[in-house]
């Protein structure tokens, strides 16, 4: 008996030890040093095409990608940001002032740090800036702490609809409220008669337009040509519905479509991230833009307390919709192509167990390294086999959609930095790669980027200049 009891002791020693051992390895291999170069974590992916050196120690700093420093500022700024009980405000509001600029202007602006004691940057969403102008912690610039300042340069090369907020911490102080509207005007042009930005946010509670629960009002005349820039700075997919009235999608994410048409009684979806530009001429007895959050804008001579509408029965599709033109560069023979495979599986990410999103089968930082050289064609297969949907968000380019599900565009080009890639959905995107750095591409559903979702494209020869954690304690989700 006392033999068979030994055994069995054994036997439940033996397979906790097959139990534990493999878990304290998987805890202890997950754990992120207190401060590492983002350069030198996961693996280096080249696409398929020829490998470089990708020494991330020597070649042009990201803290040297700055735009010429011998050109004089046309748009001087000053953005303070404090914080203001449980949110943070620039310049004492929330959202802050609309950024606005001409085309060519070369931009500049101050991010003093009042009192947000965990740090701040502006990340100019969707806007091509240089690498150092980026705004991400950690990658191309230290967190300005309280009593610090930073000064960001950035011609405004292309006109459209764009935002700024924090990429310090992002995860929280966006969605407590850093953040504000980018509007760059086309230069020489004419415009609408009536053009406002609809910056759509949940804080926490129901929806707002322009931090305004409720209806908000947009004074016009009947025949007046209107312009909406519709900016999602919520995590989740918003849409938006003008039931009634014809309106035409006249921009994706700061870029015009080409040949847009009128559309009637059909939702409009807009990434997280996102930004959409509708046109319309408004009736005579004014148009509702009503929105999924719960908000709505009335334009015109319409009636502020009116009934909102219930929800479009179908959304356009943009990978139809609009003329089609001969993309820029040539697609069809790429420098380089990439994986990009969302799931998810239990794991541990710094030394923190659950259920985590990978890339490639990887939970981060055993995630890629998309390497490119400047000058290559870079095409991208995105596939989503996680249970969520995921608002993908690359920095520092757009991307033209080729494909979805297998299905080639055939509408206007669709050029896009922040696409909804559905459960299931797999999108093949391409892009020039023509602005050098080191540069995030992850889901702008920003918990899930905490959660590991996240992941890069560098440039060979760029070398990065910062650190994640360290002393300014550098947390860029």
């Amino acid at each position: 008996m006392a033999v068979r009891t030994g055994t069995r002791l054994w036997l439940a020693g033996a397979a906790t030890a097959a139990l534990v051992l493999p878990l304290g390895w998987m805890w202890q291999a997950s754990l992120l040093p207190d401060r590492y170069d983002m350069a030198a974590m996961g693996y280096a992916d080249w696409g398929g095409g020829p490998a470089g050196a990708h020494d991330h120690h020597h070649g042009t700093e990201v803290a040297d990608l700055v735009a010429d420093p011998s050109l004089p500022a046309d748009v001087e700024e000053t953005f303070t940001v404090a914080t203001d009980g449980d949110r943070f405000t620039v310049n004492g509001t929330t959202p802050g002032p609309v950024l606005r600029a001409t085309e060519g202007d070369l931009v500049e602006v101050t991010l003093v740090n009042d009192d947000v004691a965990e740090g701040a940057t502006l990340h100019w969403h969707g806007i091509d800036v240089p690498n150092a102008a980026d705004g991400v912690a950690g990658v191309t610039q230290d967190a300005v702490m309280p009593g610090e300042e930073y000064v960001y340069r950035f011609v405004a090369e292309d006109p459209g609809s764009y935002w700024y907020h924090s990429h310090q911490v992002s995860h929280e102080q966006v969605q407590k409220g850093l953040f504000g509207a980018v509007v760059i005007e086309p230069r020489g042009s004419g415009g609408s008669d009536v053009d406002e930005v609809v910056l759509m946010h949940q804080y926490g509670g129901g929806g707002t337009v322009n931090g305004q629960p409720g209806t908000t009002t947009v004074v016009a005349e009947p025949g007046d040509a209107v312009r909406l820039r519709l900016v999602n700075t919520d995590n989740g997919l918003a849409t938006a519905w003008l039931p009634g009235t014809d309106f035409r999608v006249l921009a994706v994410d700061g870029r015009d479509l080409n040949g847009p048409t009128d559309v009637t009684d059909v939702g409009v979806e807009v990434p997280a991230g996102g930004r959409v530009d509708l046109g319309f001429t408004v009736p005579a007895d004014g148009a509702r833009l009503d929105l999924s959050g719960g908000a709505s804008v009335v334009v015109g001579p319409g009636d502020p307390d009116g009934v909102r509408s219930p929800g479009p029965g179908e959304v356009l599709d943009l990978l139809d919709y609009g003329e089609p033109e001969a993309p820029p560069f040539d697609v069809s023979r790429p420098d380089r192509r990439f994986d990009y495979v969302i799931d998810r599986r239990p794991g541990f990410l710094d030394g923190v167990p659950g259920l985590w999103w990978t890339v490639n089968g990887g939970l981060y930082p055993d995630v890629p390294m998309f390497m490119v050289t400047e000058g290559d064609v870079v095409v991208f297969e995105i596939v989503n086999d996680s249970p969520d949907s995921h608002p993908m968000h690359l920095h520092g380019h757009h991307a033209l959609v080729l494909s979805r599900d297998g299905v080639a565009a055939t509408g206007s080009p669709w050029w896009t930095d922040s696409l909804e890639v559905g459960v299931g959905e797999s999108y093949e995107i391409a892009l020039l790669a023509d602005n050098p750095g080191l540069w995030m591409d992850h889901c702008h559903n920003l918990p899930h980027a905490a959660e590991g979702l996240v992941a890069h494209l560098m440039y060979d020869g760029v070398t990065s200049s910062f650190e994640v954690g360290g002393e300014r304690v550098n947390r860029p989700e």
